[in-house]
């Protein structure tokens, strides 16, 4: 017996690369392949259609962790929950991305480079690799553009040579491998967090002590699969942030210098709204809220209110060359748009 399934769009269920599609836990469907968790189960059921493309266990497992997985309106991101009898599961499987990414002569600032490795100075607004709903115009197709036919193959075909990344409204350095030896050894400096990486966030309010070390484990937030949330112990991964006061604006916002112990996704910005200091400007995270801005003239107000993009810059990368052993330290200014709005906040605080 086969599992209802419920085409989701104008197109055939059995092409499901950019579709969703619902699956039925009905009794006949769980008489065909009894309850378990929930990877294993769906993958059996969708075998049995032979949907086209295929989608292993393996894929459906990452599927579910990026949070493509929905019951009944509820997100499901543990691969391993079990099948509830009754239950509508839809799956959204996005829109693939090309094999191998094209190159393309998109403008690139290089703080350094040579045979081994590259550090880039990213502007907001770029997306590090391609990914879908960000195909092209991404960090890595300008590499490929920039260093020809050194990066084939590192690191895998789509993320070649990338070891770290920042998010696309995130301005700031990150430095990418051209070898494979160089890739080996920068991808284990990141694994023993042995990679000085400083941050300039300006955050909402003021942080009391100006100070501290953030720890708590981040993983995907349980209702909503776009954000990243503080997660009980044993349902995230652990992360750790200090932070220490660079420029406070009254109670208005705060300019902080941020380090990483960890590198989690979204790791500044969920810290930061976790102890109740989210990032002026974050639209996931801190869009819409508000500070103490009595005093601030209303077109400042404004500017804080309206800033465009998440005030995250990485300002500082730091690490021993992987191949010659030498220290190697480079820093970037404030951007343009973050640099304005401090000017800004300084001749009126």
């Amino acid at each position: 017996m086969v599992p209802a399934m419920i085409p989701e769009s104008s197109r055939s269920s059995q092409h499901i690369a950019h579709d969703s599609v619902s699956i039925v836990a009905s009794a006949e469907a769980l008489a065909a392949h009894p309850s378990d968790r929930i990877d294993r189960w769906l993958a059996r059921c969708l075998e049995d259609r032979e949907t086209d493309p295929p989608l292993s266990r393996n894929r459906l497992k990452t599927l579910i962790l990026d949070g493509r997985l929905f019951v009944n309106g509820a997100t499901i991101t543990d691969p391993s929950s079990p099948v509830k009898p009754g239950a509508t599961y839809r799956i959204d499987v996005p829109e693939a991305t090309p094999a191998i990414p094209e190159a393309q002569d998109l403008p690139l600032t290089v703080v350094y480079e040579d045979a081994a490795l590259i550090v880039i100075d990213k502007p907001a607004g770029m997306t590090v690799h391609p990914a879908p709903g960000a195909p092209k115009d991404t960090l890595v197709n300008a590499l490929i553009a920039h260093c020809g036919d050194s990066l084939s193959g590192i690191g895998g075909v789509k993320r070649p040579g990338i070891v770290h990344r920042i998010d696309k409204d995130t301005s700031g350095l990150l430095v990418v491998a051209k070898t494979d030896a160089a890739h080996h050894a920068l991808a284990a400096r990141f694994a023993d967090h042995s990679i000085d990486r400083a941050y300039r966030a300006l955050c909402w309010g003021r942080p009391i002590p100006p100070a501290g070390r953030i720890e708590g484990a981040i993983g995907r937030h349980p209702r909503d699969r776009i954000r990243m949330a503080v997660r009980p112990e044993g349902s995230g991964k652990a992360a750790v942030t200090h932070f220490r006061t660079v420029r406070a604006f009254n109670e208005a916002a705060t300019l902080l210098e941020c380090r990483l112990e960890t590198g989690r996704t979204h790791q500044i910005r969920v810290h930061l709204t976790h102890i109740g200091h989210p990032l002026v400007g974050d639209p996931v995270y801190g869009r819409g809220r508000s500070a103490k801005l009595g005093g601030l003239p209303e077109e400042t107000r404004d500017r804080l209110h309206g800033f465009s993009r998440q005030a995250l810059h990485a300002a500082v990368l730091g690490f021993n060359h992987p191949i010659t052993g030498e220290p190697l330290r480079f820093e970037s200014p404030l951007p343009e748009d973050l640099a304005a709005l401090i000017d800004d906040l300084d001749r009126v605080i």
